[in-house]
């Protein structure tokens, strides 16, 4: 199967395909994908008004105590963590940068709990730059469908760059992102429902072994 054939099949499957994370500007969507970690994006979107309502800026969030965010962001879980890395990156956006977040991949990598992944989503999300992020879903899917073989992530990321157009990058992320998380789960694979069936390695070895 041709990538473009792929990417079609993968928004048959998920039209709506998108980034699930509610936010307001750059400083929200940034935070939104750390707290993001180990969680839905569905409870941080429960989480991130209430945040956002109280400390809407690097300024305001660095202020904050430790106590304040930890009580607000309690339900998503690894509080203790997060707020230190909210606490953190707010406080390097203000005083480092100017209360601006950088608009750059290899920078945002130096900010605190601001990985590779979190840096490429970001840009990819509020930028448009061509990034494919691969975190454990793509990662999984990929290896699934037979076009990595890597438990690497960052050689999983650049096989799939090698393997679909730049312009593509951003669907193919969100296509697989998608099916990774709705579908082609780590335990119990939908793959009766999945349009890669014919295509996909370990879904014809797991309906042999069914």
């Amino acid at each position: 199967m041709k990538p473009e054939e792929l990417i079609k099949v993968l928004y048959e499957m998920f039209p709506d395909a998108r980034c699930e994370l509610d936010f307001t500007d750059d400083f929200s969507l940034l935070c939104a994908i750390l707290l993001s970690a180990q969680t839905t994006d569905k409870q941080v979107n429960k989480i991130t008004p209430i945040l956002f309502q109280r400390f809407s800026t690097p300024k305001l969030m660095m202020k904050a105590s430790l106590n304040e965010l930890e009580d607000i962001i309690r339900p998503l879980g690894l509080a203790k963590n997060k707020s230190k890395y909210l606490s953190n990156l707010a406080t390097s956006i203000e005083l480092e940068f100017d209360g601006k977040v950088p608009n750059d991949v290899k920078i945002l990598e130096t900010l605190p709990g601001v990985g590779h992944k979190t840096a490429c989503v970001f840009m990819a999300e509020y930028y448009n730059e061509p990034h494919i992020a691969v975190d454990t879903h793509v990662q999984r899917v990929s290896n699934r469908l037979g076009l990595v073989d890597s438990d690497n992530v960052l050689k999983t990321e650049k096989e799939l760059e090698r393997i679909f157009k730049k312009e593509d990058y951003i669907k193919a992320h969100l296509g697989l992102l998608f099916l990774g998380r709705y579908l082609c789960k780590s335990k119990n694979p939908g793959c009766d429902k999945c349009g890669l069936k014919d295509f996909c390695k370990f879904g014809k070895n797991y309906e042999k072994n069914s």
